[in-house]
């Protein structure tokens, strides 16, 4: 798949690198700001409080 994706693009290696930087960016721009806040309306995530368990006699925490 990424050879594939490597022979499509056009130019030396630089720039095929430098087009991949800038997809990646552009994916993960839209997973933030788009797809994350669209899916976070469905997850209802419950308050979770996590506390330390009582010592037992004679047993110091720190």
């Amino acid at each position: 798949m990424y050879a594939g994706l490597w022979r499509i693009l056009p130019g030396p290696w630089w720039v095929r690198v430098l087009i991949l930087l800038v997809l990646i960016a552009a994916v993960l721009y839209g997973l933030l700001f788009y797809v994350f806040p669209w899916v976070s309306q469905f997850v209802n995530p419950q308050e979770v409080t996590v506390t330390l368990p009582a010592a037992p006699a004679g047993v110091a925490l720190t």
